[in-house]
């Protein structure tokens, strides 16, 4: 089966920075979908990644062997990611025919733990635009107790801005890891998300005069564009916000689909 052939499924990629949790919402969340009866099935992209909280179906591990570029290039592993993370472009078509093998309803994708290695290089892009022809959205993790200062929230809101640009495909924003921190840092950071005076004033009293500064201009750009970046509050523990989650990807591919010739 090619790409261009229409499949009645739907492909969620899970992206964010290293240990924001996303190989444990992945397994989360696709075994809460199974729960509702749906054909799920779990691919992880991360040559790399010595253990996971699932059992993949699909696995990048299984294409390249990580410690044989090592070996072969006399690589560090950050150098042997980068080469790695290039190389599962070359797998694209095993990788599709085994998904198509399957027939599921949803593919959910585990992306490598550094983010970089994905979105920013140019296998990234081209995996997401050529694995398979049918709706696609990804989910973009915010770090709960990473974002409970107003600095490291907006650092975030850019990387998801830089990666929304990177992919060009609908995305969907998840807080993760919410049952690490306090109910009132939670509420502080859901203001942020829809209060802009409210987000530019706890960056002012930081004390950051010049980050101030510089974040209070780029926030209101980010307002005028348009771009709506409110993070869906979820937990892998207690799979909170789970049916939100859900609600939201189902909204943006079925979207998709409608726009489809």
């Amino acid at each position: 089966m090619t790409k261009n052939e229409v499949l009645y499924m739907y492909i969620v990629l899970f992206v964010g920075m290293a240990g924001s949790g996303k190989s444990r919402l992945t397994a989360s969340f696709g075994d809460w979908l199974k729960l509702t009866r749906q054909n799920v099935i779990f691919v992880n992209l991360d040559p790399g990644v010595t253990s996971l909280p699932y059992n993949p179906d699909i696995d990048a591990r299984n294409y390249i062997d990580f410690s044989a570029l090592m070996d072969k290039y006399k690589l560090g592993p950050n150098g042997a990611l980068l080469i790695a993370s290039d190389l599962i472009a070359d797998y694209l078509e095993e990788i599709r025919e085994e998904i198509t093998k399957v027939k599921p309803d949803i593919v959910l994708i585990d992306t490598p733990g550094q983010i970089e290695l994905f979105a920013f290089r140019e296998s990234g892009p081209y995996i997401m635009n050529s694995i398979l022809d049918c709706p696609k959205a990804t989910v973009f993790l915010f770090d709960a107790p990473f974002c409970r200062n107003p600095l490291n929230y907006i650092s975030n809101v850019y990387l998801s801005i830089a990666v929304y640009t990177r992919l060009i495909q609908p995305q969907v924003y998840a807080l993760s890891k919410i049952d690490l921190i306090r109910k009132e840092e939670l509420n502080r950071i859901l203001s942020w998300t829809k209060d802009i005076d409210f987000l530019q004033n706890s960056l002012w009293n930081e004390g950051k005069e010049i980050s101030s500064l510089i974040n209070d201009n780029l926030i209101r750009i980010i307002s005028e564009v348009g771009l709506d970046v409110r993070p869906i509050p979820v937990s892998s523990i207690e799979d909170h916000g789970f049916p939100e989650l859900n609600a939201e990807l189902t909204r943006l591919v079925s979207k998709g689909e409608e726009e489809r010739p």
